[in-house]
C-alpha cells in the first residue's frame, strides 16, 4: 500500500481525546483500534499537550506504514488555519489561549508543523459521515447535530467543511438551541406533562402512546423544520446529514410530517467514529 493511505484522525473535545489510524481507501478504522485518554482540560499547557501527544505517538506505533499526517478535530473558538486555540473562558483549555499548537504538538511528536492540520469538530463530523456514506459527489450538503446542543455545518464538493455556527440565531422568542437539544423535552414534558424527565429517551420509553408526547412530538417536528428551512435558505442546498442522540429517534418526529419531504435526509451511522474519519479526510 502507499504509504500516505494512513492517516490519524484525532478528537478532541472539554474532557477527552480520541485517535485512531484511518485507511483513506477504505474509510474506516485500521483494526478498529481508537487510543482514548482523559484529559484535565483546566490543567497547564505542558501537562494537556503532554496527554495529547502521548495519545497520538500511542496510536502512530500502531501503524503499518510511518506516518505522514494528522488531522485533528477541535472544538472552536480556534484558529483551525494557523493551529492557535482561541478558547477561553469556557471552562477548558484556558492555559492554551493565543498558544501555537500546531508547532509545541509537532514538536512533541517530533514531526514538521506542516504534518498537522485542523478542523472545527461539528464540521469533521460531517465530513466523516460524507466520506463513509459515500456521498462526496454532491454539491453540497449541509450537517445538523441535536443532543445537548446543536450543531451546524457545511460541506462544499472539493472544500474543508466548515461550522455554520447557527445555534444561537434568533428564533420565536430565543435562539435555535433552546427548542432543539434535549433540555427542551425535559422543560416541556415539565410544562404539558407535569412530570420530571431526565431527557428524550425517558419520554419515549415511558410516555411515547400519550397525548402529552403527541403534543412535544408535532412541537419539535415544527421547531426542526423551521430550523433546517432557514439552513436550507442561508446555505442554498436541501440535502442534511442529521446526526446526535436525538436523530436516532428523527423517524418518529418527521415520519407523518409531509413538509420534510422537499429536503432528502441522511441520518449519521458512525457516532464517535465521525469526527476521527472526518479529521483525517482533511488530507483526501
Amino acid at each position: 500500500m502507499l504509504q500516505d493511505n494512513y492517516v490519524v484522525g484525532v478528537d478532541i473535545g472539554g474532557t477527552h481525546i480520541s485517535a485512531c489510524i484511518i485507511d483513506t481507501k477504505q474509510w474506516n478504522i485500521y483494526l478498529e483500534n481508537v487510543a482514548r485518554n482523559h484529559v484535565f482540560s483546566q490543567g497547564d499547557a505542558k501537562t494537556i499537550l503532554h496527554t495529547w501527544a502521548s495519545t497520538i505517538q500511542d496510536i502512530i506505533s500502531t501503524s503499518p506504514t510511518p506516518i505522514q499526517f494528522i488531522g485533528i478535530a477541535m472544538p472552536g473558538p480556534f484558529d483551525y488555519e494557523n493551529g492557535i486555540s482561541k478558547i477561553q473562558g469556557q471552562s477548558k483549555y484556558d492555559d492554551l489561549y493565543n498558544k501555537d499548537i500546531k508547532s509545541l504538538l509537532a514538536e512533541e511528536l517530533g514531526l514538521s508543523p506542516q504534518s498537522i492540520h485542523f478542523i472545527n469538530d461539528a464540521a469533521a463530523f460531517l465530513q466523516g459521515e460524507i466520506f463513509v456514506q459515500n456521498l462526496q459527489t454532491n454539491n453540497r450538503i449541509l450537517g445538523i447535530t441535536l443532543g445537548t446542543g446543536l450543531g451546524s455545518a457545511v460541506w462544499n464538493k472539493g472544500e474543508k467543511a466548515f461550522d455554520a455556527a447557527l445555534w444561537n440565531s434568533p428564533y420565536e422568542d430565543c435562539i435555535y438551541e433552546e427548542f432543539l437539544v434535549t433540555r427542551w423535552f425535559v422543560k416541556r414534558f415539565k410544562e404539558v406533562a407535569g412530570k420530571d424527565v431526565t431527557g428524550l429517551k425517558e419520554i419515549l420509553d415511558n410516555y411515547r402512546e400519550t397525548a402529552e408526547f403527541q403534543i412535544i412530538k408535532d412541537e419539535y417536528a415544527k421547531h426542526l423544520f423551521d430550523f433546517m428551512q432557514f439552513f436550507a435558505e442561508k446555505h442554498s442546498s436541501e440535502i442534511f446529514i442529521v446526526g446526535g442522540n436525538i436523530a436516532k429517534a428523527l423517524p418518529i418526529f418527521i415520519a407523518d410530517q409531509k413538509e420534510f419531504e422537499r429536503f432528502q435526509i441522511y441520518t449519521a451511522i458512525l457516532g464517535e467514529k465521525a469526527a476521527m474519519i472526518g479529521a483525517a479526510s482533511i488530507f483526501s
